[in-house]
C-alpha cells in the first residue's frame, strides 16, 4: 500500500473529520469496488448522422432489446418491439396511445396486446418499464442510480425499482397500490418518460466518441445537443472536429472549408438551422461575382437527396465556387506563413496561367512540374501581383461570416464541450483511443515532426499537438495565433496523426481531369498497424501492456463488402469506422460498429442500415446488429478492475492510513 504525504492526510481529515466519517466512506467505497464494471461503448465515425446516432443511445447498440428478449422470453415478438419503441421514444409512443384512446386518427401501429382504457395501458407498460429498469441498475449502487432520477418522481421509482422487505403477498399489494396511486394521480405519463430516460442512461455507462462528429451528414449540432444529456462521455478529436473547431475558433482558411464541404455535399443545415449561421452574404457575393458563370463544375453533390434546401441549384453552385476560391487563398497564405510545414508544394495560385488556361504542378513521383490544363478558367477575383490576396469584397464576406460564427450562442457552446471532453488520444481500462494514425517511418519507428518548435514523435507528440490545441482556445499572443493556424496543418498537413498523408489534393479534384493528380498518398501508419509488433509497439510508447492492452481507430471505412476486417493485428487494433454516415454505407455495406466493454468481456457490434426515427416510433424497427466479436472473461470484471477503481482503491488506502494514524 502506498504511502501518503501527511499534508494529504490532513487535507483528507478535512472532509472526514472523525472515526465514523471515514470508515462509512471506506465501506461505502469497497461496496463500489465490489460492483460489475460499469459498460463502455464505444462508436466513431458518426460524421453527423444523427439519427442513427441517436437511435444507438437509445437502444444501447441492442442491449436494450437483448434486455427485453432475456426478461420476456414467451412474449410476441410485436409487442417487444412495441415495448422497446417506448423505452426508446416515450413521448411519441405515449401520444400515439393517448390519441387512439381518445379516438382520433392515428398512424397504423401496434402495441401487441388488446387494452380497454389509456389506465389498463400504463398498468401494463409500467410493469414492464419497471422490470426492465431493474434489470439494468443491479450492476449500480442505490447512490448512483438515485443520483440520476429526476428530483419530484425519485422516491416512487426507488420503491418501484427495489424489493421491500415485505411478505410475497403483502409487497404485491404494496406494489398495486403504488401503480394505481400513480394512474388515479395522471403521474403515470410522466413516470413512464422518467424511467425510460433511466433506461438510456444506465445501459451506457460511458461513451468514447473516437472522433469525426463532424462532416457531411446534416446533424452534427443534434450530435452534440444529446451528447451534452449523456452523464459521461469523452471526445477523440478527429479531422474533422479539427476542422470545425478552427473554423469555430475564427480561422478563416477553415471558416471557408466548413462552408465549402457542407455546400459541396448539399448540407447546410447544421450552418444554418443548427448554429444560425447567415449564408445570405455569401449568396449575394457568389450572384455578383459568378452571376454568368454557369459553375458547370462546382454543382452540389446530392443536392436532389436534399428536399429541405431553399436555394437553387444553380446559386449553390456559384457560392460553392466563390467559397472554394477563397479556401485555397486563406490556405496559401497560411501556409507562407508557415515554411517550416514543408507545405510549399501546396501553393499552386501563383502557378496557374489564365491566358493559357493551365497550371504548373508537380504530382507523384515526378522531379519536375507539369502542365495541366484547367477545367475552369474563370477566376475575376485572382489578382495577378497576388493570387493569395482576398479582393476587398472577399475579405468583407469573410469578416461577416466570422462574426456569424463568433455570435452563434450554440457553436461556443459545442466548441466549449470539445475542449471539455475531447483530447487527441485517450487511455483507459486498458485501451488507447485515437482517431487516425501515430506517424511512423517506413521501418515502423516513430516519425519525429516539428509541432510549433517542439520536434517529437509518438506519445510525446501526441501530448504536444493536444497542448497546442489547447492553446489555441486558452492561449494569447503569438503562441495563441500561431497554434490557431496549427489548426489548419492538423486538418491537412502531411505528419499530423488526423491525416497523415502526402497532401490533400482539393485543388486537384476541383480543376485538373487528369485523376493521377488527385492521387493522396498515405502514410506508413495505414499499413503498418495491421502488424502485431507495431502495434504493441505503440502500446508500449503509451504504457499499455502489449499482450492485454488494444488500440481503437476510426476515419478509414472498413470495407467489409471486399473482405476486410475492423479486427487487425491479431486482435491488438480495431478499426470501428463502419460507415454510420450513409454515403459510405456502399463502400462498407454495414452501418457502423459499436464495440462494448463491459463486466464479461469485449463484444463488437455490426449494424445495419437505420431505417429511420418514424418508422421507430410507428412500427417498433430497430437498428439490427449482430456480434461478430464476443471475447468475454472467465471471471466478471468489477469496478476494482478499472482505471477509475484504481483511484477508489487509493482513497480506500489513504483512509485506512488516516485511521491508523489516528489510533
Amino acid at each position: 500500500m502506498a504511502q501518503f504525504s501527511d499534508r494529504y492526510l490532513r487535507l483528507l481529515a478535512e472532509k472526514f473529520p472523525d472515526h465514523s466519517a471515514v470508515t462509512t466512506e471506506i465501506i461505502n467505497l469497497s461496496a463500489i469496488l465490489s460492483l460489475p464494471k460499469g459498460t463502455e461503448h464505444f462508436v466513431s465515425d458518426l460524421h453527423g448522422e444523427s439519427s442513427a446516432f441517436i437511435h444507438m443511445i437509445k437502444n444501447a447498440s441492442g442491449v436494450v432489446r437483448r434486455k427485453v428478449d432475456d426478461l420476456y422470453p414467451d412474449l410476441a415478438e410485436e409487442e417487444k418491439r412495441a415495448l422497446c419503441a417506448l423505452i426508446y421514444y416515450p413521448d411519441e409512443r405515449i401520444e400515439l396511445v393517448k390519441r387512439l384512446c381518445e379516438g382520433d386518427t392515428v398512424p397504423p401501429f401496434s402495441e401487441g396486446f388488446s387494452f380497454s382504457s389509456i389506465g389498463e395501458w400504463y398498468r401494463h407498460r409500467l410493469r414492464q418499464e419497471v422490470e426492465v429498469a431493474r434489470a439494468v441498475t443491479v450492476k449500480y449502487s442505490r447512490s448512483k442510480v438515485r443520483k440520476m432520477l429526476p428530483k419530484e418522481y425519485s422516491y416512487i421509482i426507488e420503491e418501484l425499482l427495489h424489493e421491500s422487505s415485505l411478505e410475497q403477498r403483502d409487497r404485491n399489494t404494496y406494489y398495486n397500490a403504488i401503480i394505481n396511486a400513480i394512474i388515479e394521480t395522471n403521474a403515470a405519463e410522466q413516470l413512464l418518460i422518467a424511467i425510460s430516460y433511466l433506461i438510456h442512461c444506465l445501459t451506457i455507462d460511458t461513451l468514447h466518441v473516437v472522433g469525426d462528429i463532424y462532416d457531411r451528414g446534416s446533424g452534427a449540432s443534434k450530435i452534440m445537443d444529446v451528447l451534452s444529456t449523456v452523464r459521461d462521455y469523452d471526445i477523440q478529436w478527429g479531422n474533422h472536429d479539427i476542422e470545425w473547431m478552427g473554423a469555430m475558433l475564427g480561422n478563416p482558411a477553415l471558416i471557408a472549408t466548413v462552408l465549402r464541404v457542407s455546400i459541396r455535399y448539399a448540407n447546410i443545415e447544421t450552418l444554418e438551422e443548427g448554429y444560425g449561421i447567415n449564408l445570405l452574404p455569401l449568396a449575394n457575393f457568389a450572384m455578383e461575382t459568378y452571376g454568368d458563370d454557369p459553375c458547370t463544375i462546382w454543382q452540389t453533390r446530392d443536392f436532389e437527396n436534399n428536399p429541405r434546401l431553399t436555394r437553387s441549384a444553380q446559386l449553390m453552385a456559384k457560392m460553392h465556387k466563390a467559397i472554394s476560391i477563397i479556401q485555397f487563398k486563406l490556405e496559401g497564405q497560411t501556409v507562407r506563413r508557415h515554411p517550416e510545414w514543408g507545405m510549399d508544394h501546396r501553393l499552386v495560385l501563383d502557378k496557374i496561367d489564365l491566358e493559357k488556361g493551365t497550371v504548373q504542378l508537380r504530382c507523384g513521383e515526378a522531379s519536375s512540374s507539369q502542365t495541366y490544363s484547367l477545367l475552369d478558367t474563370n477566376l475575376p477575383t485572382l489578382n495577378p501581383d497576388d493570387p493569395y490576396a482576398l479582393s476587398v469584397e472577399e475579405q468583407d464576406l469573410m469578416n461577416q461570416l466570422a462574426r456569424s460564427f463568433r455570435k452563434s450562442e450554440k457553436m461556443q457552446k459545442h466548441l466549449r464541450m470539445l475542449y471539455k471532453h475531447g483530447s487527441l488520444h485517450l487511455v483507459r481500462n486498458g485501451f488507447l483511443l485515437y482517431h487516425a494514425s501515430i506517424p511512423l517511418n517506413a521501418d515502423g519507428s516513430f516519425r519525429e515532426v516539428n509541432v510549433c518548435g517542439e520536434k517529437c514523435s509518438g506519445r510525446r507528440l501526441m501530448e504536444r499537438i493536444d497542448e497546442v490545441v489547447r492553446e489555441a482556445y486558452y492561449g494569447v499572443g503569438e503562441a495563441k495565433q500561431n497554434a490557431l493556424d496549427y489548426l489548419l496543418y492538423l486538418w491537412e498537413g502531411e505528419d499530423s496523426p488526423l491525416y497523415d498523408k502526402d497532401k490533400m489534393t482539393t485543388f486537384e479534384r476541383y480543376f485538373i481531369a487528369d485523376k493521377s493528380t488527385w492521387e493522396e498518398k498515405k502514410g506508413a501508419y495505414y499499413e503498418l498497424a495491421n502488424r502485431q509488433d507495431i502495434c504493441e509497439k505503440i502500446l508500449l510508447e503509451f504504457g499499455l501492456s502489449p499482450e492485454t492492452g488494444r488500440i481503437i481507430n476510426g476515419h478509414i471505412p472498413v470495407r467489409t463488402i471486399k473482405g476486410e476486417t475492423p479486427i487487425r493485428a491479431n486482435g491488438r487494433r480495431f478499426v470501428i469506422d463502419g460507415g454510420f454516415s450513409k454515403p459510405y454505407q456502399e463502400k462498407t455495406g454495414i452501418a457502423g460498429y459499436t464495440l462494448i466493454y463491459n463486466s464479461h468481456g469485449i463484444q463488437l457490434v455490426e449494424h445495419e442500415s437505420f431505417e429511420s426515427r418514424e418508422q421507430a416510433i410507428l412500427s417498433g424497427s430497430d437498428i439490427h446488429s449482430r456480434a461478430m466479436l464476443e471475447d468475454f472473461s472467465e471471471h466478471r470484471l468489477h469496478v476494482r478492475d478499472t482505471d477509475r477503481g484504481a483511484e477508489l482503491q487509493e482513497r480506500v488506502d489513504a483512509l485506512r492510513q488516516l485511521l491508523q494514524k489516528w489510533s
